[in-house]
């Protein structure tokens, strides 16, 4: 069990958003924090720190206005801080390779392989054709809907009909190298973990697994610990002092 730092990217600027508030129409959605920092010194933050394994993700969409300086943004962290952070956003096996090239240790992704409802297998294995299964990131977001947790794309807006199981986590394993888990209701809120979330995925252990949202204390994450059972990786937004929070940064990233 690690904490992963992350870096989100809205209309170019370092952001931490409410996750289920995004909105492509007129790029809005309820702001937790936006930093006067940019991307790359985020970056070069967590390289000094030695925090592996992070995330970049860029939250417009690829026909946005702001999606040229959202990306900038990220190719300046993955500058500052090469092989050190994964990057998110759009991602398809046709820019899959540039963004390793530009630096990212994996591409994760999520809407180019869960499409109109559905698993795309033929998508997936253009990717792992493109970059290789060991640079590969599966973001199983998802959000609880008659008390299941199914998967959710074009940035958190859409349901997928795929859940959360221990079975569909075995048979995508077989094309990626981790999975990044996002409970998008609680993402952003700091109102607590998705403990249902957490138990399921808990049970899995044939390759990483990093969860999100709603981890906002220390005794939080005692919680999570032993949820967990110390197998899942975590990342932390909102709540961190970095992004206008109450939970210090200097005591997560020693724990």
């Amino acid at each position: 069990m690690k904490f992963r730092p992350c870096i989100d990217i809205h209309n170019g600027k370092v952001k931490q958003l409410v996750g289920g508030s995004l909105t492509d129409e007129g790029n809005q959605a309820q702001e937790n924090f936006v930093s006067g920092k940019s991307a790359a010194e985020f970056a070069k933050r967590y390289q000094r720190d030695g925090l592996t394994g992070g995330h970049i993700i860029l939250l417009n969409a690829v026909d946005s206005e702001y999606f040229d300086v959202t990306k900038q943004q990220a190719v300046e962290a993955l500058k500052a801080y090469p092989g050190g952070m994964q990057i998110g956003g759009g991602v398809n096996d046709k820019n899959a390779v540039s963004w390793i090239e530009a630096g990212a240790t994996h591409v994760i992704v999520t809407s180019f392989v869960f499409k109109d409802g559905k698993i795309n297998y033929e998508n997936l294995e253009k990717l792992v054709q493109a970059v290789g299964k060991e640079h590969i990131v599966l973001d199983l977001s998802c959000r609880k809907r008659d008390g299941q947790y199914y998967i959710v794309t074009d940035r958190w807006q859409k349901f997928a009909e795929e859940t959360v199981t221990i079975d569909l986590l075995e048979k995508l394993s077989e094309y990626c190298d981790e999975f990044l888990i996002h409970g998008v209701d609680v993402e952003g809120t700091g109102s607590g973990m998705e403990e249902e979330l957490i138990k399921i995925i808990s049970g899995f252990d044939t390759i990483k697994t990093t969860y999100a949202g709603g981890i906002a204390s220390l005794e939080n994450l005692e919680r999570f610990q032993k949820l967990s059972k110390g197998k899942i990786d975590y990342t932390i937004g909102s709540a961190l002092d970095l992004f206008g929070g109450n939970l210090p940064y200097e005591k997560v990233k020693k724990m």
